[in-house]
């Protein structure tokens, strides 16, 4: 299997947007910041870059803020990391899918614990 340039960007991005996050931005807005996944076009003009936040709404919300307001400062060292001729235009979207599980996850619970004691198979 093939991997293309852009799975290689992807990878460094992340990397170095983990370890930003792990040394800290100085925007008190930015929680506890976890990246998900770094999708990056195969023209390589742009990532998109998947997070998630503990936190109710709010800090979401202001997380999300956070990141955007230092988009500019994160691709400019971005620029120092990958050694491109073009740094790729960084877009943060909040990741769902954690969200979703953890909904799917609760409803099978829920759907179990009215079920123990209840099974009606003979044995």
């Amino acid at each position: 299997m093939q991997h293309k340039r852009a799975d290689k960007v992807a990878e460094t991005i992340h990397t170095a947007i983990s370890t930003m996050l792990m040394r800290g931005l100085n925007d008190p807005r930015i929680g506890f910041v976890t990246i998900t996944g770094v999708e990056v076009t195969d023209d390589l003009h742009l990532a998109r870059i998947f997070f998630t936040v503990i936190g109710d709404e709010t800090v979401k919300k202001n997380s999300e803020a956070g990141l955007k307001s230092a988009a500019g400062h994160i691709r400019h060292e971005l620029g120092k990391v990958l050694k491109m001729r073009y740094t790729p235009d960084i877009l943060f979207k909040y990741d769902h899918s954690q969200d979703y599980g953890q909904r799917i996850d609760d409803l099978l619970r829920e759907v179990g614990g009215s079920n123990d004691g209840n099974d009606s198979t003979d044995r």
